[in-house]
């Protein structure tokens, strides 16, 4: 398994997920900055220009699945470097990892809202939209999961100063949000487990999965 993003909240939970399923041999994790944790069947690649992943595409070569949880808040952000994080780095990892390997799964976090005419007036969803487009368009088993409310477990935490805080806040109201809108609601572990459970969809649809599918996969 490749893993983008495993810093993050959701990416830490499906690498959680990863580590501790016993089908799973190893889990690449394409970082920055080292992630700070070890464990036998984790293996980190640095790389810290997102754009070119052609250095270590001999390290990506291979994998049969690649959950992508690299992701960044549009607030704060001007629409160029959004548009570059969100669409550009994801296609750039997506045709370096499914290069020579159609039977790959990618696994693609986008989020509730997002657009997939492109069409609408909100731009962080047609940049969402356009990517998951431009993903499902390509020779792989892709998949795009938008989930809505995700409520993070097992000492995972959001690397954004003000998700940290709102979560803090309004952490006594999870188990309110899952018993009165269940179908906006998920957690890391639940996004972990359908990951994996994507692997073994071979391509089946949907193909988008929101979060009734996500909790239903990670079952």
């Amino acid at each position: 398994m490749i893993l983008f993003g495993a810093s993050g909240m959701v990416g830490q939970g499906v690498l959680r997920a990863c580590l501790e399923d016993p089908e799973v041999t190893e889990v690449l994790a394409v970082a920055r900055r080292p992630l700070g944790r070890t464990a036998p069947k984790l293996r980190e690649v640095l790389h810290s220009d997102f754009i070119d992943l052609t250095p270590i595409a001999d390290d990506l070569a291979g994998a049969d699945a690649c959950f992508y949880c690299l992701g960044v808040s549009a607030a704060g952000r001007d629409a160029a470097e959004y548009e570059t994080i969100t669409y550009t780095y994801t296609l750039a990892a997506a045709h370096v990892v499914a290069a020579a390997n159609p039977d790959l799964t990618f696994v693609y976090v986008s989020g509730e809202g997002t657009d997939s005419t492109e069409q609408g007036r909100s731009a962080w969803a047609r940049v969402k939209g356009r990517t998951e487009n431009a993903l499902l368009a390509m020779d792989m088993h892709a998949y795009a999961f938008r989930p809505g409310w995700i409520q993070p477990l097992h000492g995972e935490t959001s690397g954004t100063r003000w998700y940290r805080v709102m979560y803090r806040l309004t952490s006594w109201l999870y188990p309110i949000i899952r018993r009165v809108a269940p179908r906006y609601v998920t957690s890391t572990e639940q996004v972990g487990r359908a990951m994996l459970a994507t692997t073994r969809l071979h391509g089946a649809e949907p193909h988008i999965l929101r979060t009734p599918e996500i909790n239903r996969l990670a079952a």
